[in-house]
């Protein structure tokens, strides 16, 4: 990379832009004639201008870059399009319509000229921008590279009274009691993130079937020399799994399936789980795989979110369902959802609205070698990967609804949808209360002047029940000063997250934490962002009494009705640098501040505990044996 991008600096870059129009290409010109010129200060850079009926240049050297200016509906753009892609890999569209050409050209050439000097290539520079990668972006997870990321420095775990809420049945049925009252004047939509392959569910397995030697062992053998815990549950129990039959059946077509031992037809059962196309189990994403064996047909995570969804996510007699994937899993969610959704209406007679959205591509992240240099793959390309769930915070603000269910894709149970139904209405009666109580504030801040006992009455009320933080000067603030603290501490999105206690899951936890400038605040924190060489913050994490499930309800929008620009209020600084292998070789990639972590660190933030039972994710597949799975 950084003998190529020297060589850009050194021969001059040709930006050869080719309009659509009269008047583009008169604004084309005069730009061209400007940089030309070396006015915009860029003298590194030539431009040349062209209408889209002068043929490509043939001798395309690799030092050009494309520039289409053309509008969204002309039809001769995907004619010149292909024959710019036979030249040349280094173009760009810019569809400026009723834009400023001239503006999109500066922009353009001045990111282009700050790619050059960072040391990338036109081809980098081009594949930015065609996936929406901010350059900007890019230079600013280089640096956090360099620089690393802070720890989160814990302050105190939240406990029962001191940062978590109890919710005994009587007080979950009242705030369930006042949601169901009220949930007609919301859209309500319950988000699934569900992207990812099944490949950790099956992770003990996959390396039973790289280890293992049929021709020389069995597979009691193996179990007992590796110690092969997990496996040895698998294989004892395996006709309690809800794909036994299906599996098995398939094999017992097979001529040999009589003369295998009983270790043979173990091992042709894991590696037709795994690897037979009729099944792939490890390649498919989780939604879609058998979960629950019921009395005539075979559950998956879809189906039971779907069933869940209508007993607490409905409201008009119609329920919204959007689930986060990756592209490739698509036909396969399409299949599941279709299927869940004919049988839960005509079971329950309530409309099932779903929909799906992948993780944008504007938010993947750098990947680094060790010395702190972008990483590419053999063919020269930059490597990026996906930023995490915590990208998922765009999917999110794209949603139409006043108040969104959050619950991960795993989290499903066998038949338990009263105790998950009730807690989650519970949750959202709370938050509709909650918020009633922030809006009528804000308007009455809004309208001016605030008596002195009305600002001490959202003083306390924002201290005692919303949790958040005041500072112990705020008797000193000015009459201004108390009114300006007071709607930027109310007019963010609210968030009521249940917890359960901690039986040793591993994942988040609810803290308290402390920020540089003293202030603390509640957030779900991971234990990679903490420093777990300090003695103090290890023995705060170890105090920790609860764990966090996943098991969020969401409020939107302002007390105007207006959505909040949800990525106004991520902590940027709490993402996580992971170090992988990559190609044989090591690698480190940055993670974004996670959904439910960094990502939402600014938000009004209530922890609630809630029961156990609410909470059964299936992690390894061995879990699918646990009561919480098995039929009753």
């Amino acid at each position: 990379m950084e003998k190529e991008s020297k060589e850009n600096n050194i021969r001059p870059v040709n930006i050869i832009i080719y309009s659509d129009s009269i008047i583009n290409k008169t604004i084309a010109d005069e730009f061209a004639d400007k940089v030309s010129a070396g006015k915009n200060g860029n003298s590194n850079i030539i431009c040349h201008s062209f209408d889209f009926e002068t043929p490509l240049a043939k001798n395309i050297t690799g030092n050009e870059i494309v520039i289409l200016a053309c509008s969204e509906n002309n039809s001769n753009t995907e004619e010149l399009l292909a024959r710019i892609k036979n030249g040349t890999n280094n173009y760009i569209v810019l569809h400026n319509g009723e834009t400023d050409l001239n503006k999109d050209l500066e922009a353009t050439t001045g990111k282009l000229h700050k790619a050059l000097n960072m040391g990338f290539t036109l081809k980098d520079y081009c594949r930015f921008y065609r996936e929406d990668i901010a350059i900007e972006k890019i230079q600013q997870e280089l640096a956090t590279f360099k620089k690393g990321i802070k720890k989160i420095k814990l302050k105190k775990p939240a406990v029962i009274n001191d940062g978590i809420v109890e919710l005994p049945k009587t007080s979950a049925e009242q705030y369930a009691a006042y949601f169901d009252s009220n949930k007609d004047n919301y859209k309500l939509t319950k988000f699934v993130p569900a992207s990812g392959a099944a490949s950790r569910m099956f992770k003990f397995l996959n390396e039973f079937m790289a280890g293992f030697k049929p021709e020389k062992e069995t597979v009691n053998n193996y179990i007992k020399e590796h110690d092969a815990t997990a496996l040895d549950t698998f294989v004892k129990r395996l006709e309690q799994f809800p794909f036994y039959n299906t599996i098995n059946d398939g094999l017992k077509e097979k001529p040999e399936y009589e003369q295998w031992s009983e270790s043979e037809r173990t091992y042709n059962f894991i590696k037709t789980m795994l690897q037979d196309n009729r099944y792939n189990f490890a390649n498919k994403p989780k939604g879609v795989l058998p979960f629950h064996q019921y009395s005539e047909f075979k559950a998956t995570p879809v189906w039971e979110h779907f069933k869940e969804s209508i007993t607490y996510a409905a409201s008009q007699n119609k329920t919204n369902i959007h689930f986060t994937i990756s592209e490739e899993h698509l036909d396969d969610f399409t299949d599941a959802a279709a299927t869940a959704k004919e049988s839960i209406e005509k079971q329950s007679g309530v409309a099932i609205d779903f929909s799906f959205s992948y993780q944008h591509k504007k938010t993947d992240t750098l990947a680094v070698d060790l010395d702190n240099k972008p990483f590419r793959t053999p063919s020269g390309d930059i490597l990026f990967r996906p930023g995490g769930h915590g990208a998922l915070i765009e999917n999110l603000g794209k949603l139409d609804a006043d108040i969104v269910f959050i619950k991960n894709i795993d989290n499903v149970s066998f038949d338990n949808t009263i105790t998950v139904s009730l807690y989650k209405k519970a949750l959202a009666g709370k938050l509709i209360k909650l918020q009633e109580q922030v809006f009528s504030y804000l308007k009455l801040i809004d309208e001016g002047n605030l008596s002195p006992e009305e600002i001490w009455d959202i003083i306390i009320f924002a201290k005692e029940k919303l949790l958040q933080y005041i500072p112990s000067d705020v008797v000193n603030y000015t009459q201004e000063n108390k009114v300006t603290f007071l709607r930027q501490l109310l007019n963010r999105p609210i968030r009521i997250c249940g917890m359960v206690k901690n039986e040793g899951e591993p994942g988040g936890g609810p803290f308290w934490v402390e920020k540089e400038d003293g202030k603390l605040t509640l957030q779900i924190v991971e234990s990679s962002q903490i420093d777990m060489k300090d003695d103090t913050q290890k023995q705060i994490l170890s105090q920790a009494t609860h764990f966090n499930p996943v098991d969020l309800v969401c409020g939107l929008k302002n007390y105007k009705g207006e959505y909040f620009n949800l990525k106004d209020f991520v902590d940027n600084t709490t993402g996580f640098i992971v170090q992988k292998s990559r190609m044989g070789k090591e690698v480190k990639s940055y993670e974004l501040p996670g959904l439910w972590n960094g990502a939402m660190a600014g938000w009004i933030t209530v922890f609630a505990e809630v029961p156990l039972e609410t909470f059964s994710p299936v992690k390894t597949v061995n879990d699918l044996l646990k009561p919480a799975h098995q039929p009753h």
